[in-house]
C-alpha cells in the first residue's frame, strides 16, 4: 500500500506503518454525516464486540478535513467505541489515502452555503502486512460480518 501520513485525535502522525502488525477495519466518512457513517460505525462497534479479534483496530478516516479536526474526528469515533481511531489530515493527505483505498469522495454544496460529502461506504479489511484483503459493502449484516472476521482471523494472525 502507498505510504500516507494522517493525524490521530491526539495530534500524532499515523502512517501505513501503523497498519502493520495488526488487522484493521477501515471506514471512510465524515462527522457531519446524517446517516451512513453513524449507522456503519454502530455496526462496527457491534461487530467488534461479537467477533473480538486480538489486536483488531477500527479506523475512521475523514473525507472532510475542512471541518474534521483531529479532536472532532477523534471525539466522533470514540463516541461509537472508545478504542476506535479517528484520523484526519490536510486535503492532500486525505486525497492520497482515499486514492490508496480507491474511495470516492466529493463535496456537494447545499442551499444556504452548507455542504455535505458523498462518499464510498465500504469497510476495508487490512491485514497485518498493510494489504487490503477484504472489502465489505453495505448493507452490513453485523452477524455475518463478525462470522467473516472469525473465519479470516487465522489468515490475519489474529485470535478470537
Amino acid at each position: 500500500m502507498t505510504d500516507f501520513q494522517l493525524t490521530d485525535s491526539d495530534g500524532h502522525p499515523f502512517t501505513v506503518q501503523n497498519l502493520q502488525g495488526k488487522p484493521s477495519l477501515v471506514f471512510f466518512g465524515f462527522t457531519h454525516c446524517p446517516d451512513v457513517c453513524p449507522t456503519t460505525l454502530v455496526k462496527l462497534a457491534q461487530v467488534k464486540k461479537t467477533a473480538p479479534l486480538t489486536g483488531m483496530q477500527v479506523l475512521f478516516i475523514t473525507v472532510d478535513p475542512q471541518r474534521d479536526t483531529p479532536q472532532a474526528v477523534g471525539k466522533y469515533a470514540h463516541s461509537f467505541d472508545p478504542s476506535f481511531v479517528g484520523l484526519t489530515g490536510d486535503q492532500a493527505a486525505i486525497d492520497k489515502v482515499t486514492k490508496a483505498f480507491a474511495v470516492a469522495a466529493i463535496r456537494v454544496d447545499l442551499p444556504g452555503g452548507d455542504y455535505t460529502m458523498d462518499h464510498s461506504a465500504q469497510v476495508f479489511l487490512v491485514n497485518p502486512q498493510a494489504q487490503i484483503v477484504g472489502v465489505f459493502s453495505p448493507p452490513f449484516d453485523t452477524r455475518r460480518l463478525a462470522q467473516d472476521l472469525v473465519v479470516a482471523a487465522p489468515h490475519l494472525g489474529a485470535k478470537t
